[in-house]
């Protein structure tokens, strides 16, 4: 998968401070990170076939979090995806996770919440 077969986590979302923060933190504990600033930018890399979990943002100009996770889904993508977002309320909670997400979390999050959902999906 990466090197010495970590699995690669991808993180898409168009706050750079966040991108480099999540990829610091998921570094840590031993996961290839590779990060995207839009769902266009994640859709165009080679990196989408190598991806274990996907962090994805939900609010992002261009195509949306939710957009992506459905384009995933029409691709027949196994791709496990774990949510973040600011903007969550129950709707949105339940068509995400109806579209394929593993995990729904509001930010701000604990890392440990973030950590765990991520080890879940790669199960």
């Amino acid at each position: 998968m990466g090197k010495s077969d970590r699995p690669v986590i991808s993180v898409v979302d168009d706050d750079e401070s966040l991108r480099r923060s999540l990829s610091n933190l998921l570094r840590s504990v031993g996961f290839g990170v590779e990060t995207f600033a839009s769902a266009d930018e994640f859709l165009r890399s080679a990196q989408r076939e190598n991806t274990g979990c996907l962090v994805l943002d939900l609010q992002m100009p261009g195509m949306s979090g939710l957009d992506l996770l459905r384009q995933l889904a029409f691709r027949d993508s196994r791709i496990r995806v774990v949510i973040l977002t600011a903007h969550g309320d129950e709707e949105t909670r339940r068509r995400s996770l109806q579209a394929g997400a593993v995990a729904f979390l509001d930010k701000p999050f604990h890392s440990d919440a973030l950590l765990d959902a991520v080890r879940a999906a790669l199960r």
